[in-house]
This record gives C-alpha cells, sequence and structure tokens, in this order.
C-alpha cells in the first residue's frame, strides 16, 4: 500500500440476535453499531469524512435500498458526508473496506467509517435461501436445488475429492475447531451451542446429509448482524494519538491487501483451473498479492488468520491457497493441530463464520475489527499471545470475488 491505513476501532452487534424478533430492522442496526464504532475508536462523528456501507441484499430481505441515506437517517449527526454502498456477495464488507482505504491513500479523506450490516433471519430459510442464491448465476447453476449454496460447495467438495481425495473426518475437525473457538467468543451466535457425541462425523443420525458430501456441521448458517470500524490516515492518526494518548506503534493498520475476481460461474472456475496448480488461483493471486504489499515473505510471517469459512470445504481450501499447506493436503494441517490455537498458525480464534456467524455484508469488516483486536492485545478470550501480524480472506459467491488484508501492530 501507498501509506498505512490504521485502524481506530470498531464494534459489532451480537451475532446470535435475531433482530426482526425484537421488532427491529435495518435502521436499528445503523443506530446501534455506528456510535458504538465511533466510541471505541475514541473519534468525534464531525471528524468523519466519508462513509462506506456494506450490504448483499437489503432490497430483497428488507425491501431497501439507499442504504447510505440509511445511515445518516440513524445518526443523524453524519448529514451531508459522501456514502457508497458496496455490494460483492460475501466478500461486501472487504471491498467496502479497500474502497475506504483509497479514499485515505489518495488524500481525499482522513477519516473513514466503514459499516456493513444484514437482516436475513426475518424470512423463513427456504426464502434466505433463494434470496442468497442470488450471488450466483441467476437460472444457470445450483437449478433445481432447494439451498443453492449448500450445493455449489458440495460441487466444491466433489471437485476437491476428485483431484486429491477428501476424508469427511477432515472437514468435520475443522468444524469442531471452528465451534470450541466461537464458545470462547460472548458476540458469536454459536456460543452455547452443545453438540452430542457424533455431530462431527459421518453420522447420518445427529449429523445428516445436507447435499453431496457436506454435512449439516460442515454449513454456515443465517445471521443478523453489523459490523463497523473507523480507519485513518498517518495525518489524522498522529494527531489522535496526541489527544488520546495512544502510541501508534501499538495500534493496527491494513499493510497490505490483495483483490481479485473470476468469472461467476461455478463450472467455468473449475473448468479454468484443471491445469493450474490450485484450485482457484485468484484466491492463491489475492493472498500474495497482500503479502506482497504488506511487505512479508508469506504465510510464515503470520501470527494469526481469520479466514471465510461458510462451509467447512471453503475452510480447508483456503488453508491451501494462502500457503499453510499445499494444494490437496489441508486435511493435514487441519489434523496436526496447526490451525488450533497453540498451533502453527491460529485460525478464525473468533470462530470464524462456521460459529461466529455470517452477516454477510459484515463479515469482511467484522474479519478486519477482529484482526485489528489481536495484534493489539485487545481481542479477549480469543486473543493469541504475541499476535503482530494477521491475514484475513473473505471470499464472495463461488469464490468469485477474493479479497485479502494484512493487518499488522505498527507501521513495521
Amino acid at each position: 500500500m501507498t501509506q498505512f491505513v490504521y485502524v481506530l476501532g470498531g464494534a459489532q452487534t451480537d451475532f446470535a440476535r435475531n433482530w426482526s424478533k425484537e421488532g427491529l430492522g435495518l435502521v436499528d442496526m445503523f443506530a446501534e453499531i455506528v456510535p458504538a464504532a465511533l466510541s471505541d475508536a475514541r473519534v468525534d462523528e464531525r471528524e468523519v469524512g466519508v462513509i462506506h456501507v456494506s450490504n448483499l441484499a437489503g432490497e430483497l430481505f428488507a425491501g431497501q435500498a439507499q442504504l447510505g441515506g440509511m445511515v445518516v437517517a440513524a445518526v443523524p449527526g453524519l448529514e451531508g458526508l459522501p456514502s457508497t454502498r458496496h455490494e460483492a456477495a460475501c466478500a461486501s464488507g472487504s471491498t467496502a473496506v479497500l474502497a475506504a482505504c483509497a479514499d485515505i491513500e489518495s488524500g481525499r479523506y482522513d477519516v473513514a467509517l466503514v459499516v456493513g450490516v444484514e437482516l436475513m433471519r426475518n424470512v423463513p430459510a427456504r426464502t434466505a435461501a433463494e434470496y442468497l442464491g442470488t450471488a450466483a448465476w441467476a437460472g444457470r447453476e445450483a437449478l433445481d436445488v432447494t439451498y443453492p449454496w449448500p450445493a455449489l460447495f458440495a460441487d466444491i467438495a466433489r471437485e476437491y475429492d476428485r483431484r486429491y481425495g477428501l476424508d469427511h473426518a477432515h472437514l468435520g475437525r475443522f468444524a469442531e475447531i471452528a465451534f470450541a473457538n466461537g464458545s470462547r467468543n460472548h458476540l458469536a451466535q454459536t456460543r452455547d451451542w452443545e453438540f452430542p457425541a457424533g455431530s462431527f462425523d459421518v453420522n447420518d443420525e445427529v449429523n445428516p446429509i445436507v447435499e453431496g458430501m457436506l454435512r449439516k456441521t460442515d454449513c454456515g448458517r443465517i445471521t443478523d448482524g453489523g459490523a463497523a470500524v473507523v480507519l485513518a490516515g498517518p495525518r489524522f492518526a498522529r494527531a489522535w494519538a496526541q489527544r488520546t494518548g495512544a502510541d501508534l506503534d501499538r495500534e493496527a493498520t491494513i499493510a497490505g491487501f490483495g483483490h481479485r475476481t473470476a468469472t461467476l460461474l461455478l463450472a467455468d472456475k473449475i473448468a479454468d483451473s484443471a491445469d493450474r496448480t490450485h484450485l482457484f488461483p485468484h484466491l492463491h493471486g489475492a493472498v500474495t498479492d497482500a503479502y506482497r504489499r504488506a511487505g512479508i515473505a508469506g504465510v510464515t510471517d503470520l501470527d494469526v488468520a481469520e479466514i471465510h469459512d461458510c462451509f467447512t470445504i471453503n475452510g480447508l481450501v483456503t488453508l491451501e491457497h494462502i500457503g499453510l499447506a499445499e494444494p490437496g493436503r489441508g486435511g493435514e494441517v487441519v489434523m496436526d493441530g496447526s490451525i488450533e490455537r497453540g498451533g502453527r498458525l491460529p485460525v478464525n480464534p473468533s470462530g470464524g463464520l462456521m460459529s461466529h456467524g455470517h452477516p454477510v455484508g459484515a463479515t469482511g469488516i467484522r474479519m478486519v475489527l477482529d484482526s485489528a483486536r489481536q495484534v493489539t492485545g485487545r481481542a479477549g478470550e480469543q486473543q493469541i499471545d504475541n499476535a503482530r501480524r494477521a491475514l484475513t480472506v473473505n471470499i464472495g459467491g463461488s469464490f468469485t470475488t477474493t479479497v485479502a488484508t494484512v493487518v499488522i501492530r505498527g507501521t513495521h
């Protein structure tokens, strides 16, 4: 990156909440999360220069567009600021973060508010699945299925199995680690869930098949929620540090990023990578771009990672694409403890999408927030000892949009 962008603070909602059951909606999410983020960042709303909003399907789930204006309706002190909404399926939040970083790096604005929200539990599960299916190619894939995304990620599992062989025990263990991490997170959707024996095994009674090789605990869940971060450039950050007494060498910065997009149809992506090293080479490219821009050698320089695991197969594939394992050998690092809290690279200490939850528009922002807290030692029960460098990997659709960031402590 041409200059470091500071993550001054942020906030998220409790991902276990069902907002519609409380009689609340999107404007209420904004009204809760934006003031909380500004307070955590110790930034006054009058100091914000620009707003970036992330959301996938407000029009479908809530009948609501123009979410930039809704932020101002919820927080009138932001009246008059420029705002832009970003949509890249499940990677919407990360694209909003990158746009805010570009605004700051260009010198247009010193401070950016990035906020993502999604209301998804206000409709029946099948309706929610239909709405989320719009992130695939409507009318051309996932046809004649009840739940499009389990079906498409089952296709990824099937292709992985064809190329390398896939043992469901590896997927089950990945899920088990995720839910164990989420049990430590007081904002995780599944923090209080209990799992009977066999919940992560090939057990048709307690862990039935959803699609293909994917079983109940291989699949993420529908989540309501929001997340926000306050980003700033060096000039504002220096003045902010003087005012607050903060030490900028101990604050979080976004040091590097990667952002690549592939064609929409999953079948085309799979065909295009037939003779390539990685199943999704553009994902590997986005991650290596982030490493290069951050000035680090690769995965060995990381202390923690927050990766996209809406399905266990997604998590397994991503472990290989970030360089933690060779293609086809991701299961080994799951089984040998490498991704656990005390392992070589702790992955998703927050619980990840699998356990923490996946309010689509908020996810990429939440990843950056959790990573910033990790590298500044403010992650509470999720804290990984001596974390200084974190990676986020956010995926939109069937690995269509891929975004990675490297978040570090200070500027070195």
